[in-house]
């Protein structure tokens, strides 16, 4: 491992004790530092305690009732450097874009590998050099383009379903049951 994996420092922050857990020691075996909170309050609590030493960001996006959407923004005004990876275990274009548009670099789909994570971080710095990236030219299901379209417009109508029912034209039950389907692979 190079010494500037020294000085780059892992803020973990997910829900899940296994999965931090597991993460941590994972980057620790690559020689990174890392801290991990369980909560976006966690989070901020520990960077109060320990300083503004993280260098990335691995982010859950759903952490019980609480996103961690609403944690991007609050850490890029701690530090705009920051470089932040959005996980979630239900991906949708809307919060992809979401999680951009509040400054996150990239966004993965669980379960994630270290590597990949990795690989996330190293991603978003190629595409700020310029360089283009592979496009994936499979084209995506129905069922996932519809899958996505539901988050969408459950995003837009703030997870309100009786609303996001009726804007889909669809009965409440109807899209209960969609959403209660694990979302369709590409």
């Amino acid at each position: 491992m190079t010494n500037s994996n020294k000085q780059q420092h892992f803020l973990l922050v997910d829900d899940d004790d296994v999965f931090c857990s597991i993460l941590s020691r994972a980057l620790e075996r690559r020689e990174f530092s890392t801290s991990t909170a369980n909560s976006p309050q966690q989070a901020i609590e520990r960077i109060e305690q320990v300083g503004n030493i993280f260098s990335h960001a691995v982010i859950d996006l759903n952490m019980g009732k609480e996103s961690g959407l609403s944690l991007i923004p609050q850490l890029l005004d701690l530090d705009p450097q920051l470089k932040i990876v959005v996980l979630t275990g239900y991906s949708s274009i809307a919060t992809t874009v979401e999680a951009i548009k509040r400054g996150a670099n990239n966004y993965l789909c669980k379960p994630a590998t270290v590597d990949e994570i990795l690989a996330a971080f190293e991603e978003n710095n190629l595409n700020n050099k310029n360089e283009t990236t592979a496009v994936n030219n499979k084209p995506i299901s129905v069922d996932r383009l519809e899958w996505e379209y539901i988050q969408k417009t459950l995003a837009e109508n703030e997870g309100n379903v009786s609303a996001t029912a009726r804007a889909l034209g669809m009965h409440r039950r109807t899209l209960q049951r969609k959403l209660q389907k694990k979302p369709v692979h590409h």
